[in-house]
C-alpha cells in the first residue's frame, strides 16, 4: 500500500493543469490568499476522500481474496485501463492551438471561494480514485498506515505547498520564476499529461493483475 500511495501521490502532485492554474492564482492581485484557498481546498478534497474510505472500511482492510478485496483490485485495474486509454487518446489527437481558459481573464477579481472551487474542478479524480482504492487496505490500528495516508495527502499537495511558501517568503523572485515555470508547463502540457497518465495507468494495471493472480 505504501508504495502504491507514493506512486499515485507523486503523479497527482506533478500534474500540469492544477499547477499552472495555481501559479496564475499566485500572480493575481490577492495571490497569497487565493493560493491558500486553492491549496486548502485541494488538501481537504484528498482528506475527505480518504476519510470516506476509512469510514466504509472501519479502518480494517478486507481479507485477502475476499469479495471486497477483489472488487477493490478490479477497480484499480479499471482505473489503470482508463488512464492508459486516456493517454492514448490525448497522444493521437492532432495538436491544435488553444488560448488560456476564459476564467483566467477574471482571475484578479476571483474570490477565495472561487479559487477553492477551482481546486475541486482541477483535481485529477481518476488518480484520486486510485488513491482511494489503495486506502481500502489501510489498517488504522498501526501507526505506519496512519503515516502512509497522511504522507499521501501531503505528497499529492506538495507542489502547491512549495509554491505557496516560496511566494510568501520571496514574492518578487517567486513571481518571475513561477511565471517561467508556468510557460514551460503550458508548452509541454500534452506530453506531461500523456506521460503521467500512461505511466500511472500501466503501473496500476500491472500491480492489480499481479494481486489478482498471486
Amino acid at each position: 500500500m505504501v508504495l502504491d500511495l507514493l506512486v499515485i501521490g507523486t503523479a497527482i502532485t506533478l500534474g500540469p493543469l492544477h499547477n499552472s492554474a495555481f501559479i496564475l492564482l499566485l500572480s493575481s492581485r490577492r495571490g497569497v490568499r487565493q493560493g491558500l484557498a486553492f491549496l486548502l481546498s485541494w488538501l481537504a478534497n484528498l482528506i475527505a476522500v480518504i476519510a470516506c474510505v476509512v469510514l466504509l472500511t472501519g479502518g480494517q482492510p478486507p481479507a485477502r481474496h475476499s469479495v471486497p478485496s477483489t472488487a477493490t483490485i478490479a477497480a484499480k485495474l479499471a482505473i489503470g485501463l482508463v488512464l492508459v486509454l486516456y493517454a492514448a487518446h490525448r497522444h493521437r489527437r492532432p495538436p491544435h492551438p488553444h488560448g488560456p481558459p476564459r476564467w483566467t481573464t477574471r482571475i484578479d477579481n476571483a474570490s477565495p471561494t472561487t479559487a477553492a472551487g477551482l481546486a475541486w474542478l482541477l483535481q485529477p479524480w481518476a488518480m484520486v480514485g486510485a488513491g482511494a482504492a489503495t486506502a481500502v487496505d489501510a489498517d488504522l490500528s498501526t501507526l505506519t498506515d496512519w503515516l502512509a495516508l497522511t504522507g499521501y495527502c501531503l505528497l499529492a499537495t506538495l507542489s502547491l505547498i512549495i509554491m505557496e511558501m516560496y511566494t510568501v517568503w520571496a514574492p518578487t523572485a517567486a513571481n518571475a520564476r513561477l511565471d517561467a515555470l508556468r510557460s514551460r508547463l503550458e508548452q509541454h502540457q500534452e506530453q506531461l499529461i500523456v506521460t503521467l497518465s500512461l505511466l500511472l495507468g500501466l503501473y496500476l494495471m500491472a500491480r492489480s493483475i499481479y494481486q489478482l493472480v498471486a
